[in-house]
């Protein structure tokens, strides 16, 4: 079972940016298209950001042009830069495969104040 450990969450104002982290165990990791997943109180989860295995990506439209999803094949991680940051960008963030096959982590809070 791949273990996820996110991080890098925390309080920002509006406009601020952060770059959180996806550290993932396993030997699969560099084969996978990995994705970025947030949780809002009260709404579902959604993919937010994606990569594929040859580095090729694709984006929520609510966060396209403000958010950039890179990997770490050697390093196993994955990030995500977060840059003009929204109050509604406010959510708990999770990585995990686009067929969401590995166990899901704690996730890391990104709370944006205005």
């Amino acid at each position: 079972q791949v273990q996820l450990v996110e991080s890098g969450g925390g309080l920002v104002q509006a406009g601020g940016s952060l770059r959180i982290s996806c550290v993932a165990s396993g030997s699969t990791f560099s084969i996978k298209a990995i994705g970025w997943y947030r949780q809002a109180p009260g709404k579902q989860r959604e993919q937010v950001a994606v990569i594929r295995s040859g580095g090729s990506t694709n984006y929520a439209d609510s966060v396209k042009g403000r958010f950039t999803i890179s990997r770490d094949n050697a390093k196993k991680t994955v990030y995500l830069q977060m840059n003009s940051l929204k109050p509604e960008d406010t959510a708990v963030y999770y990585c995990n495969t686009v067929i969401e096959d590995w166990g899901w982590g704690q996730g890391t809070q990104v709370t944006v104040s205005s």
